[in-house]
C-alpha cells in the first residue's frame, strides 16, 4: 500500500502539489507503521521538512536561501545514493534473468530515491516546467526521437546488448518502478535541477548539457566503461529534450521509453557474458 501511495503522490506532484504532499504525508505514516521506513528515516524526513519550510518562509533572505538549498541538495544526493539509514527498500526482483542471453539483475522499489523530486521542488519551483533554454525545429525533434532506438543499436553493435524479445510477468511492476521511482528521480536531479541551475549560472545551455550528461554517465561507473558511455549519450538525449521543451516530464518520458524499449527488445540489463 505504501508503494502505491508513494507512486500516486509522485504522479500528481507536477500538477496538484497540495494533493501530492497530502498523499506523501499519508505514505510516510503508512510506511512507518508497516516498517518500510524506521525511526532514523522518519527523523531525517522531519528535519528535511523543517528546512524546506524555513527556506520557503524566509526565502527573501539570501543567506537563508543559499544555506537551506545546499543542505537540501546534500540530503537529496544522500537519498539518491542510499546513504541514509532507516529505509527498508523492497527487493522486488532478486537475481532474475529475463531471457537466456540476458545477465541476472535485481530490481528494488527505492523509497529514499523516490523522495528526490519532492525535495528538489522545494529548492527550485520551476523544477517541472520552465522556459526552454533553446528552441528546436521539427527536424531536430525528429532526429532526437530517432536517436533513441539508434542508441540501443549502437550499444548492440558495441557488444553490450543483443536482440532478445521479452514480455515478463512482472512488466507492470517494472513500469511503475522505472517510471516513478527511477526515471522521475534521476531526471529531477540531473535535468530539472542540475542542468537548469547550471544553465542559469553558466549562461550556456550547451555547456550545462555536456556537464550534466557527463555527470549522469559517471554515476553509472559500477556498470563499467561501456555503460558510462551509453549513459552519457542517453543523458545528452534527455538533456536536449529538457533544454528544448523546459518540461521535466518530457525528459522523464523519453528516459522511461528508452528503458522500456531496452527491456522489451534487447538483452536486459546487458548481454550475458559466456565463460
Amino acid at each position: 500500500m505504501a508503494w502505491l501511495m508513494l507512486a500516486s503522490s509522485l504522479a500528481v506532484l507536477a500538477t496538484h502539489r497540495l494533493i501530492a504532499l497530502f498523499l506523501l504525508a499519508c505514505t510516510i505514516i503508512t510506511a512507518a507503521l508497516t516498517h518500510v521506513i524506521d525511526w532514523q528515516a522518519v527523523l531525517l524526513l522531519v528535519c528535511i521538512t523543517i528546512i524546506a519550510i524555513i527556506r520557503l518562509r524566509f526565502q527573501h533572505y539570501l543567506s537563508t536561501k543559499i544555506i537551506s538549498e545546499i543542505i537540501l541538495l546534500i540530503c537529496t544526493i544522500g537519498l539518491f545514493i542510499h546513504l541514509f539509514p532507516g529505509f527498508n527498500n523492497l527487493r522486488y526482483l532478486d537475481n532474475v534473468t529475463v531471457g537466456e542471453h540476458s545477465a541476472p539483475f535485481t530490481m528494488y522499489f527505492n523509497f529514499d530515491k523516490a523522495l528526490v523530486p519532492f525535495i528538489l521542488l522545494a529548492c527550485l519551483p520551476t523544477l517541472f516546467v520552465c522556459r526552454p533554454a533553446k528552441h528546436a525545429t521539427k527536424i531536430q525533434w525528429a532526429l532526437l526521437v530517432i536517436s533513441m532506438p539508434l542508441l540501443l543499436l549502437v550499444a548492440t553493435a558495441a557488444g553490450g546488448l543483443t536482440f532478445e524479445w521479452h514480455f515478463p510477468s512482472w512488466l507492470p511492476a517494472f513500469v511503475l518502478c522505472n517510471l516513478l521511482f527511477v526515471s522521475l528521480a534521476e531526471e529531477a536531479l540531473f535535468r530539472g535541477y542540475l542542468q537548469q541551475r547550471l544553465t542559469l549560472w553558466l549562461r550556456s545551455p550547451y555547456l550545462a548539457l555536456v556537464i550534466t550528461s557527463l555527470l549522469f554517465g559517471a554515476v553509472h561507473f559500477a556498470g563499467g566503461p561501456l555503460l558510462i558511455l551509453f549513459a552519457t549519450l542517453a543523458g545528452l538525449i534527455y538533456g536536449l529534450a529538457w533544454m528544448w521543451s523546459g518540461k521535466l516530464w518530457l525528459a522523464v518520458s523519453i528516459h522511461f521509453g528508452l528503458n522500456l524499449g531496452h527491456l522489451l527488445f534487447f538483452t536486459y540489463p546487458i548481454k550475458l557474458v559466456s565463460n
